[in-house]
């Protein structure tokens, strides 16, 4: 899960975040995240544990002295960003993206590269909240009709509002088989 360690300018982004952890939990999915206990990141952690869920945070000493979350089911300290993206992408089944800022973009376009790449054939989704993502969705559009993003790799980007049909659409997800390197 990537998502911001800030709250957000609306209420309905730490809504999404709990909500989804509610949800992560009743499924018995772990969540493995960041390891922070700030932001919606903070918030979508408690919801899972409140719901009796598991949780594994992933987080760089660095980080880990000043945010990391106290209760977890699991906590990693890492010595670096690189080694903590590297652990999440090994941990996780599939990728899921809250609203969130620079790194949170950062690691949602790293592990989609890699996917792009064939370095890993799991789903990555973004979770729409309030249409935060409508922008980044038409720039990707963009991208195709410019020659710069193919089509069959931007469809890896899967897109819901909702996290129940965000995670069916992972559960029916199959990759493309275009080679990145092919015209």
């Amino acid at each position: 899960m990537f998502c911001g360690s800030n709250l957000g300018a609306k209420p309905e982004y730490v809504q999404a975040a709990r909500y989804l952890g509610n949800v992560l939990a009743t499924r018995h999915i772990t969540l493995v995240y960041g390891g922070a206990g700030v932001g919606t990141m903070g918030a979508l952690a408690n919801s899972v544990l409140e719901a009796g869920g598991q949780v594994i945070g992933v987080i760089p000493q660095a980080l880990a002295d000043k945010v990391a979350h106290p209760g977890l089911s699991d906590l990693r300290i890492v010595s670096s960003m690189h080694e903590r993206k590297a652990l999440m992408a090994e941990l996780a089944d599939g990728f899921i993206t809250l609203p969130g800022g620079l790194g949170t973009w950062e690691e949602f376009f790293e592990i989609l590269t890699w996917a792009q790449l064939g370095m890993h054939h799991k789903p990555c989704g973004l979770l729409d909240v309030c249409q935060y993502y409508q922008p980044l969705v038409d720039f990707l559009d963009h991208a195709v009709s410019q020659g710069f993003l193919k089509a069959e790799h931007r469809s890896m980007v899967l897109i819901d509002d909702s996290p129940e049909r965000l995670l069916a659409q992972f559960a029916a997800y199959h990759p493309p088989t275009v080679d990145k390197w092919l015209v």
